[in-house]
């Protein structure tokens, strides 16, 4: 599965409900994951890990999702445009 089908399969499954939460509310769970994955981190539980991550990147796809930004061209700014500049 590529970023746009699982994008698209989150859509399918979560954007009525996401969408009536709004962006402000959504972000907040975003963040709830967020806080989860970095104590996974700092943890060794590697399904523990897995999993945080998974959740981290669903919600971020419900937040692109409930904002129309497609996170498959959104990524082009790293692998086809290329990075000629770093943080």
């Amino acid at each position: 599965m590529n970023i746009s089908e699982f994008q698209d399969f989150i859509r399918r499954n979560y954007y009525a409900r996401d969408s009536e939460r709004g962006t402000p509310g959504t972000f907040m769970w975003f963040v709830e994951e967020v806080g989860e994955l970095s104590s996974a981190l700092a943890g060794d539980d590697e399904y523990n890990k897995e999993e945080e991550f998974a959740d981290v990147f669903a919600w971020l796809c419900t937040l692109a999702n409930i904002n129309d930004v497609d996170l498959e061209k959104a990524v082009q700014k790293y692998t086809v445009r290329g990075v000629d500049w770093f943080k």
